[in-house]
């Protein structure tokens, strides 16, 4: 039996439960900017029969919430009607950066309910999706979606280092190496190493997939473990 006490965050639980199943889709776990293009975009549907405003902005670390005006969003701020459809639009602000390689932001989508003031007892939460930002250059060399296959595994010390020799950023899906399967591996920029906390020796196999431009999951590469 509930003590008295956990009613409130048991009551609570019930009330977020199907809210969480609900409410505004996004079209896309990552955007990429073609850097031939004047914007990119992805679009926001709501499904809902309640509007929603829809806040964006793009920060240049995972961990900063702080909006970097590299680039810009537009609109900033909208409210999202219900059973309809929007979008946000990315511009690059001229800013310098790299026109050799990718380099990688974060676009932030906040979701927050609009609040029905005849409702006392309305659970109100807001919700923000943080997903990678990839601006590509235009006329960088090579096949980005080949990149994953080109990924140099190296001992270093004894552990493992993956290495991208692209010019491309390469999200790592799983990575399995002497039988034990890492589930959630780095991003390997461009021109990176990364040394990685498992033990191997040169000649190991590892097998890896990697996440697509789309979202989804490449085929699994193979390849030995090397020295260089």
């Amino acid at each position: 039996m509930f003590k008295k006490s956990l009613w409130p965050l048991a009551m609570a639980l019930l009330c977020l439960s199907p809210m969480a199943q609900s409410g505004v889709q996004i079209g896309g776990t990552r955007l990429v900017y073609d850097g031939k293009n004047k914007l990119a975009a992805i679009s926001v549907t709501n499904p809902d029969d309640r509007p929603y405003l829809i806040q964006s902005w793009v920060s240049g670390q995972e961990e900063s919430d702080t909006a970097d005006d590299t680039f810009i969003t537009t609109p900033p701020l909208f409210r999202l009607e219900p059973h309809s459809q929007n979008s946000v639009r990315v511009i690059y602000s001229g800013h310098t950066l790299p026109d050799d390689q990718e380099s990688v932001h974060w676009l932030n989508i906040k979701i927050i309910p609009t609040v029905n003031r005849q409702a006392t007892n309305d659970l109100v939460i807001t919700i923000k999706n943080k997903m990678k930002l990839f601006y590509r250059p235009a006329e960088l060399s090579g096949d980005p979606t080949l990149a994953f296959t080109r990924l140099k595994f190296r001992q270093r010390e004894g552990k493992l280092a993956v290495f991208n020799p692209t010019p491309y950023s390469v999200s790592l899906y799983d990575l399995t190496v002497n039988g034990s399967t890492m589930t959630k591996p780095p991003m390997v920029l461009p021109s990176q190493e990364i040394v990685l906390g498992q033990k191997v020796h040169v000649g190991n196999p590892v097998s890896w997939r990697a996440i697509n431009d789309f979202g989804g999951i490449t085929a699994e590469q193979t390849l030995k473990v090397g020295t260089d």
